[in-house]
């Protein structure tokens, strides 16, 4: 593999900026382009906002990398399929830099951002044999085979999370389908449907979504429009730089991120309605990277975030140590007082954090399993 110093990140085919290593090789510099500064938007505000000067990223969560760029990368499953692929190549993933790694996404990785020069490990070929697909992916997850670990890899679209899944397009628009892991139940996939359709009843806002063979979870993907044009798209870890691994996150700094990157309360309304269900139905795996923020241009021809469509909902049980990967005013185990708090704090006002709370509450009586104290 051909060892790469300096990328070119891209957003619709425009230079954003450029990204090198620091003279030790232990972190990330990034530096916007000229042109980037006088016409584009920054790409992670708080991390990277739109000036000039070189950034240099800090050692810690993401080992020298920004959080803007880490979201690039697959973790969970794509992590260890790449690890499995390079390994069939004579490579060592744990001898790459975030550089490197950056480089292999080039421009099949989720959201707009795309990486020059790219870096393919191997030509493969996008497959819709969604059984096979399953079949090949459990194979791998259990060791019983890693020929096809790039093959999977480059069908995942190098998307996150730890489950199985694939992109592919059809002539409804262009799909994210999710696949049972080895640990899964049998009605994974029905179970998350029934989770997103008790969502959508709650005022929830998610993307349209179906059963594929009646039995793999399939959503719409909310990074791309129909037409084929590629939408930023940031998580909260990646714009907070917090990481998995150290479940810090609490309700009130998502609320707080989306008054600030929306400056729009309908979304920060939104956020909260998404914090009363995922607690009301047990869904524990609300970590920093399943909230997600994305970019898009008003008809003035501004560059403005909005909060992105809800995804990753569904029955979790274990979470983190058996609690909620996101606390809600620094609770594991919340009153509805302590719900009303992390309203109140972004200026929501007592009574509306009350009526959401009594909306989700009566609109998911078939899923609630968290006793209100």
């Amino acid at each position: 593999m051909k060892k790469i110093d300096k990328l070119t990140v891209k957003y619709h085919g425009d230079t954003v900026g450029n990204i090198s290593l620091t003279p030790d090789n232990k972190h990330l510099a990034f530096e916007y382009t000229t042109q980037w500064i006088a016409e584009g938007f920054s790409i992670s505000p708080l991390e990277l906002p739109l000036k000039k000067g070189i950034f240099i990223a800090k050692s810690t969560p993401f080992y020298g990398d920004f959080g803007i760029f880490e979201d690039s990368l697959p973790d969970g499953y794509g992590r260890y399929l790449l690890h499995k692929a390079l390994l069939r190549e004579g490579i060592d993933d744990r001898n790459l830099t975030a550089i490197d790694r950056l480089s292999i996404v080039g421009k099949n990785g989720m959201g707009a951002l795309t990486y020059e020069p790219e870096t393919i490990i191997k030509k493969e070929y996008e497959m819709t044999d969604f059984d096979l697909l399953q079949q090949k992916a459990w194979e791998v997850l259990k060791e019983r085979q890693d020929t096809d670990a790039s093959l999977l890899l480059y069908n995942s679209g190098n998307s996150g999370g730890c489950r199985p899944k694939a992109v592919f397009s059809d002539k409804e628009g262009h799909w994210l389908i999710k696949f049972r892991h080895t640990y899964d139940p049998d009605n994974m996939g029905q179970q998350e449907y029934h989770y997103n359709e008790i969502a959508r009843k709650c005022g929830i806002d998610i993307p349209d979504f179906k059963l594929t063979n009646n039995k793999y979870f399939t959503t719409k993907r909310f990074d791309i429009t129909n037409d084929g044009e590629r939408i930023h798209t940031a998580t909260a870890g990646g714009l907070l730089c917090l990481s998995l691994s150290e479940p810090v996150l609490d309700y009130s700094n998502l609320l707080a991120l989306t008054g600030y990157l929306t400056q729009d309360s309908k979304y920060v309304e939104e956020m909260y309605r998404r914090m009363i269900f995922n607690y009301l139905t047990d869904n524990k795996d609300d970590h920093c990277k399943n909230f997600s923020f994305i970019v898009r241009k008003n008809e003035k021809g501004q560059f403005l975030w909005h909060l992105a469509p809800a995804y990753d909902l569904t029955l979790c049980t274990e979470g983190y140590n058996g609690q909620h990967a996101t606390s809600v005013n620094s609770k594991s185990q919340p009153t509805i007082s302590d719900f009303i708090a992390v309203g109140t704090k972004i200026k929501m006002s007592e009574k509306r954090c009350k009526e959401i709370f009594d909306e989700v509450y009566q609109n998911c009586d078939d899923l609630r399993l968290y006793k209100i104290l």
